[in-house]
């Protein structure tokens, strides 16, 4: 194995980052991970802390650097503008724009838009996970990508003809810190665990229900107070039922093709993503959120021509 960078891929979130120097077969080399996302880099300077980072890992003065994420929203390094929808997978990594004034080559993939006037909708490092998600080129596929704001997305035939996005963890996160709930689910909310009854029964009652969940949110502050239902089975409760609503919302949208969803996530949230969907009758093909941005980025650096060859794997 080749032990010489041939690309640095940075996957730069709103309050994370997460960067690696690859070889030219798409292995890892080194790695780096740090709290300053988009938020961070906005006050200390975006090519500071990417230049902090390759230092760290040794990338050389002239490695080339590919990135997906918030470096490319209005509020971050440079815009790269959205692409639209209906796009081949490819066609969207062959967009992305080069950061001037740098003095290495630096590139950042687009985000997508859907503009629909009844189901406006936009994305952006997702695009770069599909890309690394090894979709059949053929086909309908349905995707669901679980995270603070989850995206299913409807691909066909290596392009993405639609999405949507359900904030379904912010909506956990507001219940439970602002709403009246918090008092059902403590100070610190209790992680949430795959095969947890409590989860699985409200999950099972949220897509029973065809997603409609309101009704039931305030069932668990009487719950508390009537048949004392402790504070880390309210959270399992409120996340099963959150979670059980937004897949029953997606079936409703979007349909699933052939029964199955591939689902991109990792740790805890993918795991209770898999049994939800599974819950759901549904059939899962799994796959790795890390490694499938690392695979994209990749991608992304190959459709660019920042890397010579054919592409390689991660």
């Amino acid at each position: 194995m080749s032990t010489t960078p041939a690309i640095a891929a940075i996957d730069w979130g709103t309050t994370r980052l997460r960067a690696w120097l690859l070889a030219g077969d798409g292995k890892v080399l080194a790695e780096r991970r740090g709290d300053d996302g988009l938020i961070t880099a906005r006050e200390t300077g975006f090519s500071n802390v990417l230049e902090r980072h390759l230092a760290a890992m040794g990338a050389p003065a002239t490695l080339p650097v590919v990135i997906c994420g918030m470096a490319g929203s209005r509020q971050g390094w440079i815009e790269a503008p959205y692409v639209d929808v209906a796009a081949p997978i490819d066609a969207i990594l062959r967009g992305a724009i080069r950061v001037p004034d740098t003095a290495r080559d630096v590139r950042i993939v687009p985000g997508l838009a859907q503009r629909l006037a009844d189901a406006p909708d936009v994305m952006r490092g997702e695009e770069t996970q599909l890309a690394g998600a090894d979709l059949p080129a053929k086909g309908r596929h349905i995707v669901c990508m679980p995270g603070t704001h989850s995206k299913w997305v409807v691909v066909e035939d290596r392009a993405v003809t639609g999405f949507g996005t359900w904030p379904t963890g912010e909506l956990f996160s507001i219940l439970a810190t602002h709403s009246i709930l918090r008092h059902s689910l403590g100070e610190h909310p209790a992680a949430v665990a795959a095969g947890n009854e409590q989860f699985r029964h409200w999950c099972q009652q949220a897509l029973k229900d065809g997603g409609d969940v309101s009704s039931r949110l305030f069932a668990i502050r009487a719950a508390g107070l009537l048949q004392d239902l402790k504070p880390d089975n309210a959270a399992a409760r409120l996340s099963g039922l959150l979670i059980g609503g937004e897949i029953a919302s997606a079936q409703r949208r979007y349909g699933t093709g052939g029964g199955s969803v591939v689902l991109v996530g990792s740790g805890a949230l993918g795991a209770l993503y898999a049994e939800a969907l599974e819950l759901a009758g549904l059939q899962v093909r799994s796959v790795d959120a890390e490694a499938a941005v690392r695979a994209g980025l990749f991608a992304a650096a190959r459709e660019n021509g920042m890397i010579a060859g054919e592409k390689g794997t991660t």
